[in-house]
């Protein structure tokens, strides 16, 4: 009924109208683009008038934008590696690399083996818990960092919370990609082999690498011929692109090769910092189109099914972070308040874990699980990024991080009544 650009239109102006909601209400703008991505997909009219209207972007419209969801992927990525500065690293010491490690792989050992005895009627649960238990690992940088900015957070837990954020979905998409493979082998009924479990894995995360390593060395050289913004603007958005492309063609972890671009080009060039606000600058629009996008994609006519697997994913993922992070700072002798309130501030999980479910619900081969690990993850995302800002501020504020009085000037429901009887009283 409708192009994919009118549908494209369509996602904008409704992502945009549920920000200005959104607002009023004190919460993320992700949450507003997945709630409109609900309302003009075609899931939920098929249950409130089946037969007759579709929503604004249809079933055939979806598949129809899955270049999108390929490229904002390939953009998250490329931003979590330009963060990956050795300088970085160097400075931070081993104590935030121990905590990030021990925290990702409890929290996805805690939902693995949880995910295991959940079986319900889902007949391929193994490789349902494997990709459940590598999705768990991700966070949410940017719902954190709009607390820890929006309210001046200082202390012991923001020094070592903004790291392992940064630390944390690199890690996760290495396991995602070792998951992934192993999912794919168990849901197609083939062999289980030290080939298909280790070298596969160790081929496909290799060569992603090696191929991210040598698009991010060539973006680096070529900004030394191509000086204006617009240039190399041009120049990051060719890399990621042809990148993503790269691994849809040798069947590669596009995730991993994007990252791979953004590490590299970053500890090549000293003014990588500056470069690479110019893409974030672009990439907005962007990153709205493929939420809203993801909340289309959401399958409401089988929550029924995974319900009891969606709540419990939720509360062993959440128990598996707090978990972790306090037996790894425990590990590195960290203070009494980074033990305590550190894993609070690791629920929210967004971007990197819906783009993961993206990944699965373009394999062929997990195609008979790709509709439940979706529809869990982006029910997941729904309830972390309500409550999740919420525990981080109410976490870092219980640390003594944040000033109780900070961010009461912006009461958006209360400053939103404000004017709208102050424009009453002048009609």
């Amino acid at each position: 009924m409708f192009s994919d650009l009118m549908m494209i239109g369509f996602a904008m102006i409704a992502g945009l109208a549920l920000t200005r909601v959104m607002k009023i209400f004190n919460l993320p703008n992700v949450t507003g683009y997945l709630i409109a991505g609900l309302l003009i997909g075609p899931n939920l009219w098929k249950l409130l008038t089946p037969g007759s209207f579709g929503g604004l972007i249809t079933e055939e419209g979806l598949s129809g934008l899955n270049v999108i969801t390929t490229v904002a992927l390939g953009f998250i990525a490329f931003s979590i590696g330009g963060e990956f500065k050795l300088a970085t690293i160097k400075k931070l010491g081993p104590k935030v690399i121990v905590i990030t490690l021990v925290q990702a792989f409890t929290t996805v050992a805690f939902v693995m083996v949880t995910m295991m005895f959940v079986r319900g009627d889902c007949e391929y649960y193994v490789s349902r818990a494997l990709l459940l238990g590598a999705i768990a690992a991700a966070t949410a940088p940017a719902a954190t960092l709009m607390v820890v900015r929006q309210y001046k957070a200082k202390g012991p837990v923001t020094e070592t919370l903004l790291p392992v954020v940064a630390f944390d979905d690199a890690v996760g998409l290495i396991i995602f990609s070792v998951c992934f493979s192993l999912a794919e082998v168990f849901a197609v009924g083939g062999s289980v082999t030290a080939e298909k479990v280790v070298l596969e894995p160790l081929r496909e995360i290799g060569l992603s690498l090696v191929v991210g390593s040598f698009l991010g060395a060539a973006l680096g050289f070529m900004c030394r011929f191509f000086k204006s913004r617009d240039s190399r603007l041009m120049l990051m958005v060719c890399a990621v692109i042809l990148g993503a492309g790269l691994a849809q063609l040798w069947d590669l972890s596009s995730l991993l090769v994007c990252m791979m671009i953004g590490a590299v080009f970053a500890n090549m060039r000293i003014d990588s910092v500056h470069i690479l606000s110019h893409c974030e600058k672009w990439t907005p629009p962007l990153f709205m189109l493929f939420f809203v996008i993801s909340g289309a994609d959401l399958k409401l006519e089988i929550l029924p099914k995974v319900g009891l697997a969606g709540f419990i994913y939720v509360v062993v993922r959440s128990i598996g972070k707090y978990t972790g992070a306090f037996a790894g700072s425990a590990m590195v002798g960290s203070e009494k308040t980074v033990r305590d309130y550190l894993g609070l501030t690791l629920l929210p999980q967004a971007g990197v874990a819906i783009g993961m479910a993206q990944m699965v619900a373009a394999s062929a081969d997990l195609a008979v699980v790709a509709d439940q690990v979706v529809t869990v993850v982006l029910f997941a995302t729904l309830v972390y990024e309500l409550a999740g800002p919420v525990i981080t501020k109410a976490a870092l504020t219980a640390a003594g991080e944040i000033d109780r009085t900070a961010g009461r000037e912006r009461r958006p429901i209360t400053q939103f009544f404000k004017r709208r009887k102050a424009r009453t009283k002048a009609n």
